[in-house]
């Protein structure tokens, strides 16, 4: 299932947000997770691929604050817009619409390179870390984030396995198979781990997730009260235990 067809609508948008929200057994957050992970020093020369909204730098002012230069990419203009708009503010940051297979900078351009939840979107993931590596210092640090194989929706697969439920996930670069293809670029790559799943107390909350995914092709979902004794059956002492599964690369050349 494509990432447009997930998101479809911001009801189902807002529902998957929720459910995080209310019964993540980790409460620092993911983002404040990467965010602890990031050692920029003085008047360093950042490149995000893949900056999304920029909630990111909204929320952590200090880490523009160390930077000389800090480049914001997406492949989407529209994306980069809405970016511009929440850190109109700052005069240090540059945006532009940049795809990872083809980074218009020279050489040993940056000190730090982040690409957060989008290498598995890249239509050449090969040529897109060898940009990457190209265009970073000798002494830089390229950090990337990216999913597992076995979280929510690989879990729900399973659960739902004779409605059809089949996410079709992009499995280009989880963090199974992240390190194989990064060390072709990098010399050294380090796996970190963030340690999260979700126990939820409510079924009907499950319920209204799955639900969100019901324009997903091919899945017929069933009705709400069939979907719920699903959920129940899971249930050990009123909690339902769903894996989630989030880690980051952090590579030096």
């Amino acid at each position: 299932m494509s990432q447009s067809e997930q998101y479809k609508t911001a009801t189902n948008l807002n529902i998957r947000i929720s459910i995080h929200q209310k019964y993540s057994v980790n409460k620092q957050g993911i983002s404040n997770w990467i965010v602890s992970h990031y050692d920029f020093k003085p008047n360093s020369h950042v490149l995000e691929l893949g900056c999304g909204t920029g909630a990111m730098w909204k929320d952590n002012p200090q880490l523009i604050a160390q930077c000389n230069e800090l480049v914001l990419t997406d492949i989407s203009e529209g994306m980069l817009k809405e970016t511009k708009v929440l850190l109109e503010q700052y005069n240090n940051i540059c945006y532009k619409v940049v795809d990872a297979i083809n980074i218009p900078y020279e050489d040993k351009t940056f000190d730090y390179i982040i690409a957060n939840m989008m290498l598995y979107h890249t239509s050449n993931l090969n040529k897109a870390l060898s940009e990457i590596s190209r265009v970073l210092k000798a002494d830089g640090v390229f950090s990337c984030v990216t999913y597992g194989e076995n979280g929510i929706m690989p879990y729900l697969e399973k659960l739902l396995s004779e409605y059809n439920f089949n996410s079709s996930m992009n499995k280009s670069f989880t963090i199974q198979n992240g390190e194989q293809s990064l060390s072709k670029h990098f010399s050294h790559v380090q796996r970190v781990d963030y340690p999260d799943r979700l126990e939820v107390t409510d079924s009907n909350d499950v319920v209204e997730y799955i639900k969100s995914c019901s324009s997903m092709p091919d899945f017929n979902c069933p009705d709400d009260e069939t979907v719920k004794k699903i959920v129940e059956a899971q249930m050990i002492n009123g909690v339902i235990t769903i894996p989630k599964e989030y880690g980051m690369f952090i590579c030096n050349k």
